[in-house]
């Protein structure tokens, strides 16, 4: 018995942990306080442990495809990240690479057009559905292409 209560504490730290988020956070990007806005949160561990902060996926994935551009955190490549969103509707943490994204949907963060995130395709499709989403994608599907456009930024 003493055995599977442990196995179910274990089991509700891995699934279903909402999003940490100190009240000092702010984006990397936005340069806003994270927490107030927890729907959209995201987070990056880089490899010597420390994590950034981000106020949206849209602000994550600014970084993740040009991390180049802030030298300070030694990112060589993508697999020096390890990288959560926040479940939109339930505020759960999720794996970044495990998630689902709407574009286009009339829900807008707090630096515009972004992508929502959902730890199920199925609970993507249907917030698509209501708030008018264009397309449901996964994370292969982000493009550096597609967060230029969501900024407003066409080359």
């Amino acid at each position: 018995m003493k055995k599977f209560l442990m196995m179910i504490a274990i089991a509700g730290a891995l699934f279903g942990a909402k999003m940490e988020i100190p009240k000092d956070a702010t984006c990397l990007i936005r340069h806003t306080k994270v927490y107030q806005t927890a729907e959209w949160a995201a987070t990056i561990q880089v490899r010597s442990g420390e994590i950034i902060y981000f106020s949206s996926p849209k602000s994550m994935f600014e970084f993740y495809f040009e991390p180049s551009r802030w030298p300070e955190y030694q990112v060589k490549q993508n697999d020096d990240m390890r990288i959560n969103v926040t479940d939109y509707e339930t505020l759960e943490k999720i794996p970044a690479r495990e998630a689902f994204y709407v574009y286009g949907s009339q829900k807008t963060s707090s630096s515009g057009d972004d992508l929502p995130a959902f730890s199920s395709k199925e609970r993507a499709e249907k917030f698509a559905q209501k708030y008018e989403g264009r397309r449901v994608l996964d994370f292969s599907q982000v493009s550096n292409g597609l967060i230029n456009l969501l900024n407003n930024r066409l080359r």
